[in-house]
């Protein structure tokens, strides 16, 4: 299907934990008096069943989002199983939960599947091994598309309660908040069952209901702040937040020289070098702090810059939320905004949540009309270079000690 699948590291882990809890625990009590190299036998074949049908629930996601016109820009399998990275949210909310419940559909699929094959090799006394093998396949796939339909985010049946509730109220926050605030119920009675569990003696179960518990939370809390960033910053633009007069360093002035009348005075953390119009790079911290001191005062601007076709660069018409994904994704907190080689300002992450704090504290929303923030007048005011919250008469940032301007 052309979308990328990755295993983070975390899988490893738990498919040994599988593995092992299978080879030692269940299948030497479901089936008694086979041998210990055949027990692990069956714990590595029914941990890479479970993991390909989570892979499979996964890719049934990732099919109705692409037949939807939904880009899927990776699979990834880790400690709780997996998931289905969209590129973009979808904006119907039957299509939300078309998606949502494809996965567990496929999985009690794979469940009927496996089972009918169980049946049939236990009939034929096939080698317990294989009989053994099937049965949990079959098994932990109901047990995979039964936990998926639990209401709360970010489980499948949290997007399927969302997409209804949407469909409802005919709105994508006010839906939001209402399957969060469940899920979090959800999640506090499984951390509490999971505490009770430990108190009575079954500590390893007790571990797991709890971790699961704050999964969920952890993910209802990430995924309703995600929708609220998403709604907020509908519409607006980088031309809309961008800062405009960036200072600019020209490229033949010595290290020492930009040390001294740049990062000591201004002290952002990079600056675009420019000559004639020209966009040629970009010079940070990072770039001086890799040239000794004793070569400062002859190693020019140019010579430690980062060139242009290595920066991430962005258009003036990408969206907000689009530029925080690039610079997010990049590790990076600027990101230059450029038409051609011609340089037209400077967007940061701070420019990004000022945006939306902005926004959130006016109500604008995605019906209402973007003004840009230099035209808004508010009680508030944030940072230029790092967009942390001042006090109205700060002149100098606290938290990355940029000078401020006095309006």
């Amino acid at each position: 299907m052309g979308i990328p699948v990755r295993i983070h590291y975390t899988l490893w882990i738990v498919f040994i934990l599988i593995t092992w809890s299978l080879a030692v625990g269940y299948m030497p009590h479901q089936y008694p008096g086979l041998t210990t190299i055949t027990y692990w036998s069956i714990g590595i074949a029914s941990a890479i069943i479970l993991f390909v049908s989570v892979l499979i629930h996964e890719l049934s996601h990732s099919y109705i989002a692409r037949k939807n016109g939904l880009p899927i820009a990776r699979i990834t399998l880790f400690f709780f199983g997996g998931v289905s990275e969209m590129s973009e949210e979808p904006q119907d909310p039957m299509l939300e939960v078309k998606m949502a419940a494809a996965g567990p559909m496929m999985s009690f699929l794979i469940a009927g599947v496996l089972a009918g094959v169980w049946y049939g090799s236990k009939t034929a006394h096939l080698p317990v091994s294989i009989v053994a093998t099937l049965g949990y396949g079959a098994l932990i796939n109901v047990v995979l598309a039964a936990f998926n339909l639990i209401p709360a985010f970010p489980l499948d049946g949290g997007r399927v309660l969302r997409g209804s509730l949407w469909k409802h109220y005919h709105d994508l926050i006010r839906a939001t908040r209402a399957a969060t605030r469940i899920s979090e119920c959800i999640s506090l009675l499984m951390m509490f069952g999971g505490f009770a569990t430990i108190v009575f003696g079954d500590f390893i179960d007790g571990i797991w209901i709890v971790v699961l518990g704050w999964f969920i939370k952890s993910g209802a809390e990430t995924s309703l702040s995600a929708t609220l960033v998403g709604e907020t910053l509908s519409g607006v633009m980088v031309r809309d937040i961008m800062t405009r007069n960036v200072l600019t360093v020209p490229p033949d002035i010595s290290v020492e020289h930009l040390i001294a009348d740049y990062l000591l005075v201004h002290r952002h953390g990079g600056y675009p070098v420019v000559t004639n119009g020209k966009t040629l790079g970009l010079v940070t911290m990072q770039s001086v702090r890799s040239i000794p001191k004793e070569l400062r005062s002859v190693r020019s601007v140019e010579e430690i810059m980062v060139p242009i076709d290595r920066v991430v660069t962005a258009p003036p018409t990408l969206s907000a939320l689009d530029a925080m994904k690039k610079m997010g994704k990049a590790r990076i907190g600027r990101l230059l905004v450029t038409d051609g080689t011609q340089l037209l300002g400077i967007v940061t992450s701070g420019d990004v949540m000022r945006a939306v704090h902005l926004r959130q504290e006016l109500g604008v929303g995605r019906e209402q009309q973007w003004t840009p923030p230099a035209m808004v007048t508010v009680s508030k005011k944030y940072c230029i270079q790092c967009g942390g919250g001042l006090g109205t008469d700060i002149k100098v940032c606290p938290h990355c000690g940029a000078p401020q301007p006095d309006s």
